[in-house]
């Protein structure tokens, strides 16, 4: 079966999310979710949405939603906000802890989205958060730029098909390194069978496959 991945554009309906100069992060990421969706589609991923028009759920509705659905991985777009207009710029992604898959697709999501223009501002820890916490898959809330950076949103507006397409290439990246393919990801992924192991199995073995063998054509009359 093919990897199943939720997507979470973050906010929505009554709430608007981060707000600078009229621009509103709910809007940005649902458009943003709706084009990685449609690239990781293409790419033979299982593609799942918490929304695909302006509406509202709580953090809890959509960690339940992912739970229920039973994907391997959930992903939330969102935008990032520092107190003051241009006071911080660049990319973060936000996990419960630093260890499993969701980690590396961290990182790797980080460093595709660097190469479009963004700072890596890193993966960090924020165990607090409802998506984060009460998923039972990796999950991965991804601040894409500052809404209130102008060098923030001048990437963002120049190259938004690459930002797309950095983000799912993040994701495509990671599932091919561990092998993933069209298998269900876990959070630990499953260890290679050791090969050397079992070459020398068989070697130990060979005496007592060849000693039955013996006996029976002794047997044969």
């Amino acid at each position: 079966m093919p990897v199943s991945i939720m997507l979470d554009a973050g906010h929505g309906g009554r709430d608007p999310g981060a707000v600078y100069n009229g621009r509103q992060e709910k809007d940005d990421v649902l458009k943003l979710v709706l084009a990685i969706g449609e690239i990781l589609q293409n790419s033979g991923i299982d593609v799942e949405y918490t929304r695909t028009t302006d509406i509202y759920e709580t953090p809890f509705q959509k960690a339940t939603e992912a739970n229920e659905a039973g994907v391997d991985f959930f992903i939330s777009i969102h935008r990032n906000s520092s107190p003051l207009a241009n006071q911080y710029m660049g990319v973060e992604s936000l996990i419960y802890n630093l260890s499993g898959i969701k980690y590396e697709m961290a990182e790797n999501i980080n460093a595709q989205l660097e190469t479009v223009g963004f700072k890596d501002l890193g993966v960090k820890v924020r165990p607090n958060l409802v998506v984060l916490r009460r998923t039972k898959m990796p999950a991965i809330l991804v601040e894409v730029g500052f809404i209130n950076s102008d060098s923030d949103n001048t990437i963002f507006d120049k190259n938004f098909n690459d930002i797309a397409q950095a983000i799912a290439d993040g994701i495509l990246d990671t599932l091919e390194e561990k092998g993933s393919g069209n298998q269900k990801a876990q959070e630990t992924v499953r260890p290679h069978r050791n090969q050397e192991g079992l070459l020398l199995t068989q070697i130990l073995l060979l005496p007592f496959l060849l000693l039955t063998v013996l006996q029976n054509q002794m047997l044969v009359p």
